[in-house]
């Protein structure tokens, strides 16, 4: 039986020392960060209370307090409320975009007209509809993810080569097998990409929709730490607000992204292994 090795592209692993660009940028980000809240601000300046050497203790003490926690675990159920609503409209209605020219014509404009209004623009309407509570976040934080699903999910419609979907109608697949065997699958890195950027923009929504009257959540204690002039609390919450989105993207850009599989090669060294064809004159 023949051997058979990875192509050099599939097992190309990253350097040992490519581990020290992303710590040196994030130290000299920190000092930075030092230098201008510390050393540049006056001696009786507001900025001094967010230097980076007041986080930790501020951290420790909403530890300790027992609400950092419970704050974090309430954004995070929103997120994923929110996105799975945006997720749950979304990939149906770009389905229905992109396999649907008369359908795109018609609501390509409306669609163009309600992702360019901010989604916090919603605020007043989504606490006169809902009220104070889980639900206008919700809603702001499905609106604002909603749309670079349905755009993605089109597009990736719009991508499939026409001959795939021919020969499944030549060998009678009906409607929902095309759908199912044919396009869900090719578009499936469009949506994936659809959710990543979703989920962005929802982390980024989240924060100031807890604002509208929840009484918990990270949004909320930017502001109850504001209210109390513990700037060191707020500073501290962004900090992590920071960390978590950036562990969020990572997760995404990992769970989401497509699998491939190594390219297989022929092993030169296998005697039974194809000869290359003979060049040169005889």
């Amino acid at each position: 039986m023949s051997t058979t090795a990875l192509a050099p592209s599939a097992t190309a692993r990253p350097r040992r020392d490519a581990w020290w660009p992303p710590f040196a940028a994030i130290a000299v980000a920190v000092f930075v960060w030092w230098l201008l809240t510390t050393v540049v601000a006056g001696s009786d300046s507001l900025v001094r209370e967010f230097a980076p050497q007041h986080v930790l203790p501020a951290l420790g003490d909403l530890i300790s307090r027992g609400v950092l926690l419970p704050d974090i675990a309430a954004s995070m159920w929103r997120l994923l409320v929110g996105l799975s609503i945006a997720a749950v409209v979304g990939i149906p209605l770009g389905l229905l975009i992109g396999l649907n020219p008369v359908v795109e014509r018609a609501s390509m404009p409306v669609v163009q007209f309600l992702r360019m209004i901010s989604p916090l623009s919603w605020a007043p309407i989504a606490v006169a509809l809902f009220g104070i509570g889980h639900q206008p976040v919700f809603f702001l934080i499905a609106a604002a993810a909603v749309w670079p699903i349905v755009i993605n999910t089109a597009a990736g419609v719009h991508g499939i080569d026409p001959g795939h979907l021919l020969v499944a109608r030549s060998f009678g697949a009906t409607r929902l097998e095309q759908l199912t065997s044919v396009v869900l699958p090719a578009i499936r890195g469009q949506v994936q990409t659809g959710l990543r950027v979703g989920l962005g923009i929802a982390w980024v929504v989240l924060v100031p929709a807890e604002m509208l009257g929840v009484r918990s959540g990270l949004g909320y204690q930017i502001l109850n730490a504001r209210d109390q002039l513990a700037y060191d609390q707020v500073m501290a919450v962004i900090v992590v607000i920071g960390a978590l989105g950036f562990c969020l993207d990572w997760a995404a850009r990992h769970l989401l992204r497509e699998r491939r599989r190594p390219v297989p090669v022929e092993d030169a060294d296998d005697p039974r292994s194809p000869a290359p064809p003979a060049t040169g004159s005889r």
